[in-house]
């Protein structure tokens, strides 16, 4: 079975407000085996939201409208699904003593507008709000084919569907299940990444296959839907492998893990610490570090070098280095990455030293250009690299270049430019 999932309210479609409910659901349906191939997002609209719910019914077995059902004159989704099923609203009158009920017990007067919370649309059956006073409804309009009606505040969604969806939807739903692989890969552009697996996931058409790109990260979802633990698996392990011999090690994480979480462990299966010197990324590679909890178990401290007087007196990096080199060059960042291991006494240190933007390039060094060093135990590296876009990406790509090339030290990975290509960045100028 296939489902889709229509979020309602104006609110949903401003800058502030985002749709959580729609992910709850996804994560439930996926569960027991259902697919979820569409969402939207409509505003209080009662023609614009009865014309996709017909067009959702029309395409899917299942589909899910959140939001709606308050007792106010923008809470539409009662009438639009109604006029999408061609079928009349009906007054339940226990429904409005319950309601009153719940007014009651709060020390309040129920207002004469949540009466409308009553009206049921023809041939519903009626989804208990322990958490609210608007009810939820389910309508199977065709054997097979329902349309589910669940409150927008995500409390009342959730034991809604726990308490009256999951239990319908198991004797509804084939027993089908989900399992997933979700690779994340660094270092390589999304075009060259689909080139090189598309001919192996395109021989799996049971497999969906997802490509999703950020800034220096690439996620590669992989979802197989079948009757058993055991065929999803296999399956799995069949096209799994095939995809990451193609990716080689610019797979990092096998299981949706983040950059800063895989480097973590790495870090403490080695016992071993890190510190960072950072210069335009002003201090986000260490923040990433430190999003992961319990980071305080591998991740020493940083320094937020900015200016050149900051680089000699904090990290030791010469006057005489800064003027010959400039603060963007690769000895820079060589002392940077030294200057900070000594100081912090860690077994590794990161430094990154550029040109964000979207002023101060030189034909020299343009705007984009990075240097990220990386002090090892018995050796130190640096990497130069030239990042495209606007001051934030290229900040966003240092960073994940950072981390990426601190697993590869870690790791003992081959650590040459044609490695570290990251996404949407200029051929590099070897340092």
């Amino acid at each position: 079975m296939n489902a889709e999932i229509i979020a309602v309210g104006s609110e949903l479609l401003s800058p502030t407000r985002v749709d959580t409910n729609s992910l709850y659901l996804t994560e439930q349906l996926n569960a027991l085996g259902i697919e979820v191939v569409a969402k939207a997002v409509v505003g209080d609209d009662r023609p614009r939201l009865a014309t996709l719910v017909k067009m959702a019914m029309e395409r899917s077995e299942l589909v899910f409208t959140t939001g709606g059902l308050g007792p106010t004159e923008d809470d539409v989704t009662r009438e639009a699904v109604a006029d999408a099923l061609g079928r009349t609203l009906v007054f339940h009158p226990e429904i409005a003593q319950q309601i009153e009920e719940r007014f009651r017990r709060a020390g309040r007067q129920m207002p004469a507008i949540n009466r409308r919370q009553a009206f049921i649309i023809e041939g519903a059956q009626i989804l208990t709000n322990d958490k609210g006073t608007a009810p939820g409804q389910w309508i199977e309009y065709a054997p097979g084919r329902v349309v589910v009606l669940l409150p927008g505040p995500p409390v009342e969604l959730k034991s809604m569907y726990s308490r009256e969806c999951a239990p319908r939807l198991q004797r509804l739903v084939p027993r089908q299940l989900i399992r997933t692989l979700h690779l994340r890969v660094a270092g390589m552009p999304e075009s060259e990444l689909d080139q090189l697996i598309a001919p192996v996931y395109r021989r799996y058409p049971q497999v969906a296959t997802t490509v999703l790109a950020a800034p220096g990260d690439i996620q590669v979802i992989l979802r197989a839907r079948c009757a058993t633990e055991e065929e999803a698996e296999a399956l799995l392990q069949e096209i799994g492998p095939q995809i990451e011999a193609l990716l080689g090690d610019r797979v990092y994480s096998r299981d949706g893990r983040s950059l800063e979480e895989v480097v973590g462990e790495m870090l403490v299966a080695r016992n071993a610490t890190v510190a960072v010197a950072e210069s335009c990324t002003g201090g986000m590679v260490g923040a990433r570090l430190t999003s992961v909890p319990g980071s305080s178990r591998y991740f020493v401290g940083g320094f937020l070098t900015y200016s050149d007087q900051m680089k000699w007196q904090l990290l030791g990096v010469s006057p005489e280095e800064l003027a010959e080199f400039s603060s963007v060059s690769a000895p820079v960042a060589r002392s940077m990455a030294e200057g900070a291991r000594l100081r912090a006494g860690s077994t590794y240190a990161v430094s990154v030293t550029g040109i964000a933007g979207p002023e101060g390039g030189t034909p020299e060094t343009p705007v984009g250009t990075v240097f990220i060093g990386i002090a090892c135990p018995h050796d130190t590296y640096v990497q130069r690299y030239r990042f495209v876009g606007d001051r934030e990406r290229v900040r966003q790509l240092a960073t994940q270049a950072a981390l990426d090339l601190l697993r590869r030290a870690i790791a003992g990975l081959p650590l040459e430019p044609a490695a570290l290509t990251a996404t949407d960045q200029l051929p590099q100028t070897p340092s």
